[in-house]
């Protein structure tokens, strides 16, 4: 039995443009729609979730999702949205990109349950990369006339921008290789739908259209678009300062992507909660009301920044992150501190002062008064470590110490860090060399 996919994406505020029978379509029965990647990294990003999103609302639903991953796309570079030309990858690269993929992709839909909605993942490479320049123009080229691509607003918005570097033949002829995507996969696999980010609106019903005509007259596809993610305070979602939030705990840590969400405006959040989760409209409009009477528990980014770094994560990589978040913030141990990885520690204490520490040093017994002062500059002299430690002000990872203490291997965090801390907010951190 399938569900009504499109009313649980219209009251997520996930529609932009729906093809008129899309709806209908959908509710008869189990149906095939896919959403493309162009594989120009190993892993995904944020940006990425929306669609991910999609396919696994569509799978809940009842209907079979489509993964497909632009190998062959992704050697061109996608005009819409885009200023300039993007760099083209090499086959090699395209195939280890893919390979990051579709490792993520696996644990964020259901692959291999054996059901007839189990996902599908194809690379549209597999079929591009013995269609012939002569045979694509034949059989593709003159399906679609230069004026009905040139109206579109993709091109149209780089054929008019101000820098003049116009828009290759390359990149010009995108538009009609996602569309001929859409053709394959509707004769192959009887897809019916492609869904993707409203800036696809254009590439997407040249599929619809492609279909139409390069098959007989009952041919009928659908198109779907979601708005595209925005900022209520207009800078673009998915960057911070260090970059893209990426899925890959590698590049971005679990702890930074749960803090990301976490640090989201209120405004924000009320958007998010909808897009980003998949609970249920009651428990979500139960939270935005409980959060709306008391903003500052920050309840709604709370529970934002569990679900999705769940989905994306797992429960234990979420434990782990909130016990990291804590360290900051809470009470925290020695132990605490030691129980994170090296990347997690590096992210909670980033733009905490470092100094490098001979290994030498920490084996003979590096005294506190001189990791204080002279070798470190954390306090400025030897008189004002000791005012410090009679003070009883000075901790070495979390555990206070006084005037005779010396650290060594022992306080040692992944064997490289000692997290030194003079009152409540002023820390510094030992690194061993």
């Amino acid at each position: 039995m399938v569900r009504n996919f499109v009313e649980e994406l219209r009251w997520r505020g996930m529609i932009h443009d729906i093809m008129p029978g899309t709806e209908e379509q959908l509710n008869k029965g189990t149906t095939s729609a896919y959403v493309g990647i162009d594989p120009t990294a190993d892993s995904l990003h944020i940006g990425h979730l929306v669609g991910v999103m999609m396919l696994r609302h569509f799978q809940l639903a009842g209907h079979r999702p489509i993964v497909l991953v632009g190998g062959a796309t992704g050697m061109i570079g996608d005009p819409s949205m885009k200023s300039e030309e993007r760099n083209l990858l090499d086959e090699e690269t395209l195939e280890k990109n893919i390979e990051g993929l579709k490792k993520q992709l696996s644990k964020l839909l259901d692959f291999n349950s054996g059901k007839p909605n189990a996902a599908l993942m194809v690379n549209n490479y597999d079929w591009m990369k013995d269609f012939s320049f002569i045979t694509f123009a034949r059989d593709v080229g003159k399906r679609i006339t230069v004026n009905y691509m040139m109206a579109k607003d993709s091109v149209k918005k780089r054929l008019s921008a101000e820098s003049g570097s116009g828009m290759s033949f390359t990149e010009f002829t995108y538009q009609l290789i996602q569309g001929y995507d859409f053709y394959h996969l509707y004769k192959t696999y009887d897809c019916l739908l492609q869904m993707g980010g409203s800036d696809q609106w254009g590439n997407i019903t040249t599929g619809t259209e492609l279909i139409r005509r390069m098959s007989d007259d009952s041919a009928k596809a659908y198109a779907l678009t979601c708005p595209l993610i925005t900022k209520a305070d207009g800078s673009k979602f998915g960057k911070t300062e260090g970059g893209n939030v990426w899925l890959d705990p590698e590049r971005t840590s679990p702890y930074k992507f749960y803090q990301f969400w976490l640090n989201t405006s209120d405004e924000d959040a009320e958007k998010y909660i909808r897009i980003f989760t998949f609970l249920d409209r009651e428990t979500i409009e139960a939270l935005i009301a409980g959060h709306r009477e008391a903003p500052h528990l920050r309840e709604l980014q709370k529970r934002l920044a569990e679900e999705i770094t769940v989905f994306v994560h797992g429960r234990e990589a979420l434990e782990k992150a909130i016990q990291a978040s804590g360290i900051l913030f809470g009470k925290s141990s020695s132990e605490d501190l030691k129980a994170l990885d090296e990347q997690t520690f590096l992210d909670v204490f980033d733009g905490v002062p470092q100094a490098e520490i001979a290994a030498s040093d920490i084996e003979a017994g590096l005294d506190i008064i001189g990791a204080l002062s002279e070798k470190s500059g954390f306090l400025k002299s030897n008189g004002e470590a000791r005012r410090a430690l009679k003070e009883n002000s000075i901790s070495v990872n979390r555990e206070k110490v006084g005037e005779g203490y010396a650290i060594t291997g022992k306080d040692l965090i992944n064997n490289r860090f000692v997290l030194l801390q003079r009152g409540k907010k002023n820390y510094f951190v030992l690194v061993k060399g």
